[in-house]
């Protein structure tokens, strides 16, 4: 199966859920045109009051349309967007791949990712219980994100649902993703 977006979403204003829009326009080292995390400094709020001036590696948010289905077996109902990412995706495994993995959506968007996003207790705020669907534990003890990807935008572009998306891997030893 390709890989391909299945929704696109963005919001202006903060809040967890954004909602689905027909297509988003990608500004190349900013984000989504309109939405409240773009920008070439962070714009969320636990990072801002950190330090406002580090570099924005969460431009763009993508989720694994599988993760919803799988979060759904669960008893939990979660449609796109409604976990604050940008770009839902299928038939692309966004957890596995490498710091640097470029990915190339629709005709002209390319967004190279940058790490994992780190799940807060909003998610918890959103549906109870839905945190621990979304951050686990591997057989070893250690912390497993399933939250999606951040990314940053390096070609600028429209994206819509049905966009297909290639992977181009980064030259060298991959690093594994880590929470930006």
């Amino acid at each position: 199966m390709s890989a391909t977006v299945t929704a696109v979403s963005s919001n202006g204003e903060y809040s967890f859920t954004k909602p689905n829009r027909e297509s988003i326009t990608l500004l190349a080292g900013l984000g989504v045109e309109g939405d409240v995390h773009a920008g070439v400094t962070v714009k969320h709020r636990s990072r801002v009051a950190q330090d406002p001036t580090q570099p924005n590696l969460r431009q763009v948010h993508l989720i694994h349309e599988e993760l919803l289905a799988e979060v759904g077996e669960a008893g939990f109902r979660v449609a796109p967007g409604e976990l604050g990412e940008n770009i839902t995706t299928r038939g692309i495994d966004l957890l596995a791949l490498p710091v640097g993995a470029v990915l190339r959506i629709g005709d002209d968007a390319v967004v190279e990712v940058t790490g994992l996003r780190n799940p807060c207790l909003q998610i918890d705020n959103f549906q109870e219980g839905l945190l621990k669907q979304v951050v686990g534990r591997d057989q070893a003890g250690g912390i497993v994100r399933k939250a999606g990807i951040m990314s940053v935008v390096k070609v600028g572009g429209v994206v819509r649902p049905g966009d297909g998306i290639k992977v181009e891997l980064p030259e060298g030893p991959h690093r594994s993703l880590d929470r930006v």
